[in-house]
């Protein structure tokens, strides 16, 4: 049950809210969870020049990958607002992200269920007062879920096709997710479009809910 909006946000029930998030991401999927503080989050525009150089395919191609989302001196600003996130990844098998045409399947449920997580638990917190809660997911939503598509519908100037469900990805928006997988001491390898997945021991996906 939606709970009545009060000025505080539900400041006296936070922690265990988070928990309550951090709880629902491994029930949904998720390998690993932990609550964050948010200054704890590193956004580097270096992370978009990577968009960038080598340009990737998904590069302009949704409204929800750079250059249409939000900047990163953006968001340091607002993350200046909030105080706590939830962080998590998902563990995948290495060649599941590496991009081969054999894995194709694989990889789209894969991220699907990534931003079904995100969605989920952003939804949570919105419905337990904290409405001013937004997620990041990973990966390009323009491939993972129009990839069959011949453009981004949003682009247009239409409503998006899965508008509950798009989420910019969290290096879309300049944070460093491999400086923030190792700070909490998880496991994370690079996985570009050279690599063998033999010499990668797992690939990881990760997503964040900022709460409040």
């Amino acid at each position: 049950m939606a709970r009545k909006i009060t000025p505080d946000m539900y400041d006296s029930l936070l922690r265990e809210d988070l928990e309550r998030y951090r709880t629902k991401a491994i029930d949904l999927g998720a390998s690993r969870a932990k609550i964050v503080r948010v200054e704890d989050i590193p956004v580097d525009e270096r992370v978009i020049l990577k968009c960038q150089v080598p340009r990737c395919f998904g590069y302009g191609a949704g409204a929800q990958c750079p250059p249409h989302t939000l900047k990163p001196a953006e968001l340091r600003e607002l993350l200046k607002k909030y105080r706590f996130a939830v962080f998590f990844i998902m563990n995948v098998p290495p060649e599941v992200i590496v991009r081969d045409k054999e894995t194709i399947k694989e990889r789209v449920a894969a991220y699907q269920q990534l931003y079904k997580i995100v969605s989920e638990v952003e939804s949570a917190a919105f419905y337990d007062g904290h409405y001013l809660a937004v997620g990041f997911a990973a990966g390009s939503c323009r491939h993972t879920y129009c990839g069959q598509q011949k453009d981004c519908q949003a682009l247009r100037g239409e409503r998006c096709r899965f508008s509950l469900l798009s989420r910019p990805s969290m290096e879309a928006v300049g944070i460093d997710v491999y400086r923030m997988v190792a700070q909490a001491d998880w496991d994370i390898y690079p996985i570009g479009s050279g690599a063998q997945p033999a010499d990668i021991p797992k690939g990881t996906l990760a997503g964040i809910v900022i709460v409040q």
